[in-house]
């Protein structure tokens, strides 16, 4: 069951068509303007990185500035520096990191 892309001749934008087999007649529409001039495009990928991947391209460091708005990064780090001086991450502290995984940032940093 593919998903074929067409690029509007008359609007230029993208629409996909699902077909449910490959020998299948369809007739392709745009899905924005409704026009018919379209021309059949390579379809784009999806990669997802696992978090091992991340790591080993990133680091367990932030390296950017934008990297420390990153909730995932930030937890990494707290917890990395915790184990590296042999310490137990206290509740608090693992609470906080959990929140902000989650999106909730904790009330000293809400107003920042």
């Amino acid at each position: 069951m593919p998903i074929y892309e067409f690029k509007c001749q008359d609007c230029g934008r993208l629409s996909s068509v699902f077909v449910k087999r490959m020998r299948s007649s369809y007739r392709a529409r745009c899905q924005h303007c409704g026009g018919r001039n379209l021309k059949r495009t390579v379809s784009r990928f999806a990669y997802h990185k696992s978090e091992q991947s991340i790591l080993e391209e990133h680091g367990s460091e932030p390296k950017r500035l934008e990297d420390y708005k990153d909730p995932r990064q930030i937890g990494r780090w707290v917890e990395r520096k915790f184990s590296e001086q042999g310490l137990e991450v206290p509740e608090e502290t693992r609470k906080m990191i959990d929140a902000a995984r989650e999106g909730e940032f904790p009330e000293p940093l809400k107003d920042v």
